[in-house]
This record gives structure tokens, sequence and C-alpha cells, in this order.
């Protein structure tokens, strides 16, 4: 009664083996077939790719962005790549499918995730996501290689900060009511810089918004009064430590610019880079004026005081000028002049200029 138990266990893992190799078997036979698709699949997604680089050459040619020699080297460079990527990857797959039939399915793979001397066999799997094999992930999503050959618009942060002052009707700046390295102006705004012509970056239309703080500093003790809707300077009372008028403007600039630039280019894009290059813009600007507030600082019975007036000083509401710089790469030398007057209704008209440097960042 023994015997023959044992000889029906014997029987039954011998099944079992048996069952087990076929299974193995019949896993790796699977891998294979997977392989051998992916192999078809590689060579249809290479020749997608192609068609895909082929129509943006054509479409280059057609924009004449390149001649009808550059395009036809640029065709046969993307052919022989998209070959020898055809070649390489079914490479791959050919030593793994021979990998696979030398060793029956038994391979032998790295667990990366744990100690480097740990090895396990198997296929490797597939998870919910990616279809991986040996750790070679191979996706079904078709990507678009065509890339954005030309960017004829780019756009910088624009600040700028100088001398502010006013041009006084009959009068020259020697003479100004308002102090000259006191009285200063800042600018912070935002531009878009498109290149005028198809295939040249020498001039450009430069546009945007800038908000401008223009400050005025009297002379003499005095500090601005509304005399009947009338803008003028009087003494003050006891010494002033400060005084200034500051106007807040949103303008929108424009100007057209000028110049060289740095050409960078390769059978894939095409840049314009002005570092280091002169330039020159020319243009103007208008706009509408925020607010207008004067500050005073004076010592009056031992205490010490701030006035921060912000009232109708009859400025104008409307803003707009002439405006130009010149310079090399992002730093440039800025002047500005305010067509409008400083103050309606005034006896002697008052117009701001400033001059500074101003920064394309």
């Amino acid at each position: 009664m023994n015997n023959k138990l044992k000889y029906i266990a014997i029987l039954i893992v011998a099944f079992a083996l048996q069952v087990g190799t076929a299974q193995d078997k019949k896993n790796y036979e699977t891998k294979v077939e997977k392989l051998e698709k992916l192999k078809i699949e590689i060579t249809s997604q290479e020749k997608e790719a192609l068609k895909i680089e082929i129509e943006a050459i054509n479409k280059r040619l057609e924009k004449k962005q390149i001649t009808e020699s550059e395009a036809q080297r640029l065709k046969e460079s993307a052919a022989k790549k998209r070959a020898l990527n055809i070649e390489n990857r079914l490479s791959i797959l050919d030593n793994q499918i021979a990998l696979i039939e030398r060793n029956n399915g038994q391979v032998l793979e790295l667990d990366t995730l744990n100690s480097g001397s740990k090895i396990e066999i198997g296929f490797g799997h597939k998870d919910d996501h990616d279809d991986k094999i040996f750790g070679i992930k191979f996706s079904d999503s078709k990507k678009n290689y065509e890339l954005k050959y030309d960017v004829r618009t780019y756009s910088d942060i624009v600040i700028a900060v100088g001398f502010n002052n006013a041009v006084i009707d009959g009068e020259i700046l020697d003479d100004s009511p308002y102090k000259i390295g006191g009285s200063r102006f800042f600018e912070m705004g935002w531009q878009w810089r498109t290149r005028v012509f198809q295939n040249s970056n020498f001039l450009r239309l430069n546009y945007g918004f800038s908000f401008q703080f223009n400050g005025l500093k009297p002379t003499d003790n005095r500090y601005f009064v509304n005399n009947n809707d009338e803008i003028v300077l009087e003494e003050f009372d006891v010494e002033l430590d400060k005084a200034k008028l500051r106007m807040d403007n949103l303008v929108f600039p424009i100007h057209f610019e000028f110049g060289p630039s740095k050409i960078r280019k390769n059978e894939n894009s095409i840049r314009y880079s002005l570092d280091k290059k002169f330039r020159v813009g020319l243009g103007g600007y208008g706009g509408f004026n925020l607010g207008t507030r004067q500050k005073l600082k004076y010592e009056r019975d031992g205490d010490n005081i701030k006035d921060k007036l912000k009232r109708d000083y009859n400025t104008s509401n409307l803003i707009y000028g002439l405006s130009a710089y010149a310079g090399f790469g992002g730093t440039t030398l800025y002047m500005k002049y305010d067509l409008n007057p400083i103050f309606r209704d005034a006896l002697v008209e008052q117009n701001n200029i400033s001059l500074g440097l101003r920064f394309d960042l």
C-alpha cells in the first residue's frame, strides 16, 4: 500500500513538472510573439515620424525660409536618421528574442530596486500603464516631431531709472525750479518684441505697457500749491527736509527698434540674439495719469512731521510723448519727453522730461 502511494506521488510530481515546463514554454513563446509584433510597430512608428519631418521641411520651403538644396539635404539627413533608428531598435529586439530562445525563457535579471547582488529569473513584467521588457519601455503613442522652427515674437521685463525734470517755456534747464539731481523717475513694465520682416531681424516692433513714476523736487524750500486751479510754487513757513511731487502714470509705449543681431541656426530651429549688439529704438507712448501726490517732511515744535497729500494738483489726465533709447544688448541710454503739459491751465507751460538707463531683462 505504501509502494502504491509512493508511485502515485511520483506520477503527480512528474505531471506537475511537465505542466510547469509547458507553461514556461508558453510564457516565453508569448514574449517572443510580442517582440516580433513590436518590430513591425517600430518600423511603422519611425516611418510616420519621417513623414512628419518631411512635411515640416516642405512648409519651410514653401515659406522660402530655406532653399531647395537645403530642403533636399535636410530630407536626406532625416531619412538617414530614421533608417538608423529602425536598424538599432530592431537589433535590440532581435538580441532579446535570441536571449529568450537560447535560455528557454529562463533569463537572469538584476533587481534594480534592491541590492545589486540580487538576481532573479524571469521575463520582466507588464504593468497597468507601460509595456516594459527587460527594462525597455515601448509606447504606442505618436509624438509630434514638428518643432517650432522660428520664433518671431519675444517678451521682456523693462525697467528704467534716472533723472527727471521739466522743460519750461522761455527758460533753460539750468534755470529749472526743480532739483537737477534730486528729481528722479522710475519705470517698470512688460514689452513684446516682434520681428517685422520674414527673413531679417534688423527691424523690430516693440510694444507693451509700463508704469511711470515721475518725481519733481522744488528748490529754495518751496512746495506746490493749488491757487485757483493754477499750480504754483510757494515758500514753506518752516525749513523743509523734503518736498516732492510724484505723478503716477500708466502708458503704452511703442518703438521701432533697429540694429543687427546674432543668428543661431541649425536644421531644427533659427533664433536671433541681441546680446552685445548695438540697437536704437524710436517711438512714443500714450496713457493715463493714475494719481498725483505731494510728500512733505519737516520739523515743527520739535516734532518730525510727514505729510502725504493726495489732492488734485491739476495735472494732465492724458499722458502722451516721445521716447528713444540706444545702447548695447539689454542696457541702453533712455530718454522720454511728455508732449502734454504737466499742469493744465498753467500760465507757463511745463513738460516733463526724463533721462536715464533702461534695462530689458
